[in-house]
């Protein structure tokens, strides 16, 4: 068996190879390029014979068209991980290596999918929830453009103090828009207002039209409507955070899918240190924090329940830190959820019946 490192870039491969013995037997740079990317490969495949050999790699942006082309050349087995940290030396050739290293000296637990110390791997998504972390994120980007195109228009407005002739409150709507096309500014602004309602109309259509296939894909999803029960998660919400789940049965508890999003403080304890706790780490999708974001705003504001709970923390922290602590609570309880197939409000009231058992129990021994 050989043991495969790549270090990828856009135009170049970096290679690793090792042998059983954890010697290096081939170390090269290859370009990108198909056809040449193709001879490369084929030379090892033939020198692997049917065995085929085991490949490591660090995720990136393009990594579809070399996890795809792989297995076509032998092999049997791609393991995908974090980058780590950037050391203070480092080049192409030296994480290449390292790769390869690391995939062997941990073969075994690697090709078991078992865990390894300091090594965060990536599961891929199945090919329908890629493509639904594809939407939710073109609908997340079409909404920030829409939002910076609203802004804009605001400004404008807002230098000839012109808001106050509005015929609307909010905006944008049909009625504002029709009078901005007519309001009379200096040419040069006059013309950046037009270009500001095209680009809004324009973010406004693609936003609609994403909105169309999202509810489309998530209508029959069981899963999507189970969470639809959370107070101000709709089709866009559930579906964003259900493709970034995957298979809900690979935490083991709730507070696993918290730590996997990066809502779990970060600790620094060393020697007598007390282990003080610090932000939080931000290690896992991004995308799912700020869905969760926006939800915690709603269900702060629909929720008595949870907002009880958050009230002592904000008095105590303060509400950034209070709302942080809400975020992590409704990760626990969209993983019950999907794992016990339960409501909201069963796997609320159970998560919190749960806390306070554990807490008179606590109580008693002290």
């Amino acid at each position: 068996m050989l043991y495969l490192g790549i270090d990828q870039h856009a135009k170049q491969l970096t290679i690793s190879l090792r042998n059983d013995a954890g010697d290096i037997v081939l170390k090269r740079q290859v370009s990108t390029e198909p056809k040449r990317c193709a001879e490369f490969f084929a030379k090892l495949r033939d020198k692997a014979g049917d065995e085929g050999f085991i490949a490591i790699l660090e995720v990136c942006g393009f990594n579809d068209w070399l996890l795809k082309f792989l297995p076509t050349v032998g092999c049997t087995q791609t393991i995908l991980i974090q980058p780590t940290k950037k050391l203070k030396v480092k080049t192409d050739k030296r994480d290449a290596h390292a790769l390869s290293e690391l995939l062997w000296v941990n073969q075994h637990r690697l090709r078991a999918g078992e865990p390894v110390r300091g090594v965060r791997q990536v599961i891929l998504p199945s090919k329908h929830h890629a493509e639904s972390q594809r939407i939710t994120l073109l609908r997340k980007d079409a909404g920030r453009m829409r939002t910076r195109a609203t802004n804009r228009i605001k400004n404008i407005l807002r230098k000839h103090n012109l808001q106050w002739q509005m015929p609307t409150k909010t905006f944008p709507s049909v009625r504002a828009v029709a009078w901005l096309k007519t309001v009379e500014l200096p040419p040069c602004e006059r013309a950046e207002m037009d270009w500001h309602l095209d680009e809004l109309e324009r973010w406004t259509t693609r936003m609609n039209d994403l909105e169309v296939q999202i509810i489309e894909r998530s209508k029959d999803d069981p899963v999507v409507t189970r969470l639809r029960t959370i107070p101000g998660c709709a089709h866009y919400s559930a579906l964003s955070l259900v493709c970034r789940v995957g298979d809900p049965h690979r935490f083991p508890k709730g507070k696993s899918l918290a730590h996997y999003w990066g809502l779990t403080p970060g600790v620094n304890d060393s020697g007598e240190g007390t282990g003080r706790r610090g932000r939080i780490t931000k290690a896992g999708s991004t995308m799912a924090r700020w869905v969760l974001a926006q939800i915690t705003l709603h269900c702060l504001r629909r929720d008595p329940v949870l907002k009880a709970w958050y009230k002592p923390i904000r008095n105590r922290r303060g509400s950034k830190i209070a709302r942080v602590a809400v975020m992590r609570k409704l990760a626990v309880i969209i993983r019950n959820m999907m794992v016990h197939e339960q409501t909201y409000s069963e796997c609320r009231d159970a998560m919190l019946a749960r806390r306070k058992r554990q807490v008179a129990i606590h109580k008693q021994t002290a």
